[in-house]
């Protein structure tokens, strides 16, 4: 402490100005603290969701997160899928120039698939474009029109059949057994362009994300924990995780908009009882 107290007055530094430990120092190793916690429950957050999450401007975890090198993790590319001869012909994008405007009013559909210990499985999501929650899912070992069919079956199980449901050309949205279902349910079909995946981007991006949220898939060791995970996964997307265009999880998102449909509702009754 002796030669430390006489390389200070070496130096011309105060003691005060040495053990000074400076405020803002502080506050950012504790709101790194924070980042970091969120990140470990919600590994793909970015800026915007951790912000929302922890109730603080966006541009201050901004300046933290580039200060400590914090960094959310990111989905792999989607590989191509195998291609297949066409049998029938594409629908038409009936999405170019039309927004979701209500719950069921458009769907979106694709599947994807998950690398498990040297074997693949496949799954399949139908989406309302609308609340973005997840409808409908299908989990085999094989991609096929059932697969995509089981998943639009399992959306309409507990869901009034939307106007439209949108997908990419793969066949099996083609196959005869997916627009048989359509047909039943009077439902339009709409397809992205071929080799235009953007066009069902909303898709593109849920998987991204999904897969980070997942995690490494090979820690399940049987098909059934699998399922089980992906099941439990997709509860997480629909209830828990904060969805940066909605402010909320897409489940809190469709009960606000049912409540705000039901005032209004009660609000015109009365209206026509005083009348």
């Amino acid at each position: 402490m002796e030669n430390k107290s006489k390389a200070l007055q070496f130096l011309d530094i105060s003691h005060s100005s040495f053990y000074y430990k400076s405020v803002k120092e502080e506050k950012d190793l504790k709101l790194k603290s924070r980042i970091e916690n969120v990140l470990a429950d919600n590994p793909s957050y970015g800026h915007r969701r951790i912000s929302i999450e922890l109730k603080i401007n966006k541009k201050k975890i901004i300046r933290v997160m580039k200060k400590f090198g914090l960094k959310p993790l990111r989905g792999r590319r989607k590989p191509r899928k195998s291609k297949c001869n066409d049998k029938f012909a594409p629908s038409p994008n009936l999405l170019v120039s039309l927004f979701p405007l209500y719950k069921n009013h458009v769907w979106v559909t694709d599947f994807t698939y998950i690398k498990w210990h040297d074997r693949f499985v496949y799954l399949a999501t139908v989406i309302d474009l609308f609340t973005r929650e997840v409808l409908g899912i299908s989990i085999k070992t094989n991609h096929s029109a059932l697969l995509v069919s089981e998943a639009l079956l399992n959306a309409l199980q507990n869901n009034p059949p939307p106007a439209i449901i949108h997908s990419d050309q793969g066949s099996e949205y083609k196959s005869k057994l997916f627009r048989l279902i359509l047909s039943d349910w009077k439902i339009s079909q709409s397809m992205s362009k071929k080799g235009s995946p953007w066009q069902n981007g909303f898709q593109e991006s849920f998987y991204g994300n999904w897969k980070v949220d997942v995690g490494d898939v090979n820690r399940f060791g049987s098909l059934g924990e699998l399922t089980a995970g992906i099941y439990k996964s997709i509860y997480y997307y629909n209830n828990l995780r904060i969805h940066t265009a909605l402010g909320c999880a897409p489940k809190t998102f469709a009960e606000k908009i049912a409540r705000q449909y039901e005032i209004k509702y009660n609000m015109s009754q009365e209206k026509q009882v005083v009348q």
